[in-house]
């Protein structure tokens, strides 16, 4: 949950090329992030795979209106809207990313390659099909931001009630990473979006931060001194973090999709 999902990059920095905030050269830069390379095959017109730059000039010609994010997980289709192949392709990667105007949509497949010590990440985006309809259970913004509020508030409450302190070593760690995303959060989202936005993506951060604490194991999942867990307990926390994980990536979906539902309106 801390980490920022490629498909997520690939949303917020194409919908600011899209809507002129940023180049093509800068959105393929900001894609890629610390992985070697990313390549986008199956784009109608291209024998191969081809590059960012490219593919995103490719979605653009084609008439993409934007890009919308979608994050799904078995049992929660989040943000995508059929058919079948390309539900199936993106449940199994829990990430991707939709072109409405185009109907076409795209799935990552990371490849880890070199020898060891000196491993890269390569990332083929498979262009798919998609069925141009409403995506499933997208809030908007501010529904976001009201639900993230509460889960936050209920999640805590219970937590403490069930003992998760979360004062270990590997919770330190998980909030240490929080921080340190929180203070280049500003950097999450590209040119053009909205402030509100930036603002339920760092919230949504910050959930992500709580659930990690306490779904940590041994002296990282609330226990002070590194108490066993027992099956009970895992099970009254995963009951009680079922629905803020799903808040969550509510949230986030929303809040990367906010630059297009404001050119929309």
């Amino acid at each position: 949950m801390l980490d920022e999902h490629r498909s997520g990059r690939l949303t917020a920095w194409g919908n600011a090329l899209i809507a002129g905030f940023t180049s093509p050269d800068e959105a393929a830069h900001r894609i890629t992030g610390d992985d070697a390379v990313h390549r986008v095959a199956g784009l109608p017109g291209e024998a191969g795979p081809v590059g960012l730059t490219l593919a995103l000039g490719r979605l653009r010609a084609l008439g993409a209106t934007g890009l919308r994010l979608a994050l799904p997980v078995p049992g929660h289709p989040l943000g995508l809207s059929g058919p079948p192949e390309f539900n199936a392709r993106a449940m199994e990667a829990e990430e991707a990313v939709i072109a409405p105007g185009t109907g076409l949509g795209l799935v990552p497949e990371i490849h880890a390659a070199g020898p060891a010590g000196d491993v890269h990440v390569e990332v083929t985006w498979h262009c798919l099909p998609v069925r141009e309809a409403v995506p499933a259970d997208v809030p908007s913004l501010g529904e976001a931001e009201r639900e993230l509020a509460e889960a936050l508030r209920e999640a805590t409450e219970a937590l403490t009630r069930l003992d998760v302190a979360g004062s270990g070593p590997v919770a330190q760690a998980a909030l240490e990473a929080y921080r340190a995303r929180a203070e280049r959060g500003r950097e999450v989202l590209a040119p053009g979006y909205p402030p509100r936005a930036v603002r339920v993506l760092e919230l949504a951060q910050r959930v992500g931060a709580l659930i990690a604490i306490a779904y940590a194991p041994g002296d990282g999942g609330g226990r002070e001194h590194g108490g066993a867990v027992s099956a009970s307990e895992i099970a009254a926390r995963a009951h009680t973090l079922r629905p803020v994980e799903r808040t969550a990536r509510r949230a986030q979906v929303a809040a990367y999709n906010a630059l297009l539902e404001e050119r929309g309106r």
